[in-house]
């Protein structure tokens, strides 16, 4: 799973609603006890990620049913979530605002769902709902797996779409060409898609999740393993990007909006709560000015929101934290400083444009972030 809450129920749903995952599956049964913030360490074994969605996809043809029409979806998307990040990024850079709309979530949740406690009355405006949960069971009342963003919800019957969150932002790109902006970037040049799996293959497996597999590993031998692998990776990315200005060459792409998600969580969180101490992003000096440098991009660092970002690592993850305390630093200054990357490429949208400044009202609060003062 990725940013998730525990599994409940038996019966996970394809596109066509039929129940093809195991149906051997443990029933758990669903508390009321919104306290308990579940568990994320599973006995001494190694963290393995849950990869079963609903994989339902909202296509040009509308071959599963759906097919994107502006103002009937409604994005559900936490900032504090890597994941979710990714699809506010794509939304963004796209100029998807008017097509399709945002929840959300606050940064904590408890083991059942995420919720829209940062909304007036505890409800997200949009769907009326007070947990994400609500659209899951609407899908299916017995939707046995976690309640994870990002969602894509049909407004129009209040379900769950999809949570496949490896395609919503590739069906965002190819799949909602009407609705994009006029100098919309490409972000899956055709020339580089071969390249450019291969790169995204290994940034999920060994950073994006790589990450993971360290906070949640349940011995320390799997955490050796999975901190070595991590950190052969990270090396492998200081040298990739060293005479690069971004992952795939002079322009960005989605490869670079997935590894950014990560990097900008490393210090505030994957650094001390995660043990992926060797060093800081900050410690790492091509790295740590290609994050800079897509930190001041339009698109990526006005999405972001470090206090929610440490508030849900921190809080939710309590057999990792139990005390939920939340650290106060570290500075997000040096964010801002020179990156000196332009030197490397001077156009970074390639035939595309910057997109528009942020929509009002989807601002990242004040206090949260440098850009915002």
């Amino acid at each position: 799973m990725h940013c998730f809450t525990t599994t409940i129920g038996r019966r996970p749903l394809t596109p066509t609603g039929e129940n093809t995952y195991p149906s051997d599956m443990e029933t758990i049964e669903r508390s009321t006890n919104n306290s308990n913030n579940g568990t994320y360490v599973d006995g001494d074994k190694p963290y393995e990620r849950d990869m079963r969605y609903v994989t339902t996809r909202i296509t040009a043809d509308g071959r599963d049913g759906f097919a994107p029409e502006a103002g009937r979806y409604h994005l559900v998307a936490a900032r504090a979530c890597p994941w979710a990040n990714r699809t506010l990024i794509v939304r963004r850079l796209l100029g998807l605002e008017d097509a399709l709309s945002i929840g959300l979530p606050g940064p904590t949740h408890d083991k059942n769902s995420w919720t829209f406690d940062l909304d007036d009355g505890g409800k997200d405006p949009v769907l009326g709902y007070e947990r994400l949960q609500e659209a899951y069971f609407a899908l299916d009342p017995e939707y046995p797996l976690g309640i994870t963003v990002p969602a894509i919800v049909d407004i129009t019957t209040g379900k769950l779409v999809t949570n496949d969150f490896d395609q919503i932002t590739r069906d965002l790109y190819s799949e909602w060409t009407e609705f994009h902006r006029e100098g919309a970037p490409n972000l899956w040049p055709e020339d580089q898609r071969e390249d450019m799996e291969a790169v995204m293959k290994r940034v999920f497996t060994e950073v994006n999740n790589g990450v993971y597999r360290c906070g949640f590993a349940g011995s320390q031998e799997h955490y050796q393993e999975a901190y070595d692998r991590l950190w052969t990776a990270m090396d492998w990315l200081e040298e990739r990007i060293a005479d690069r200005r971004y992952l795939m060459g002079d322009h960005i792409t989605e490869a670079d909006v997935r590894l950014f998600t990560t990097l900008v969580r490393f210090d505030a969180a994957y650094h001390g709560h995660f043990k992926t101490n060797r060093n800081k992003l900050t410690d790492m000096p091509v790295l740590w000015a290609y994050a800079r440098d897509l930190f001041q991009t339009p698109g990526f660092g006005d999405t972001v929101d470090f206090q929610q970002i440490k508030e849900h690592y921190y809080i939710v993850h309590t057999d990792i934290n139990p005390t939920q305390i939340v650290p106060a630093g570290p500075s997000l200054e040096g964010w801002l400083t020179p990156h000196g990357r332009e030197s490397l490429s001077d156009n970074p949208w390639g035939e595309g444009t910057a997109p528009d400044p942020v929509r009002d009202g989807e601002e990242v609060q004040r206090g949260h972030n440098p850009l915002v003062s």
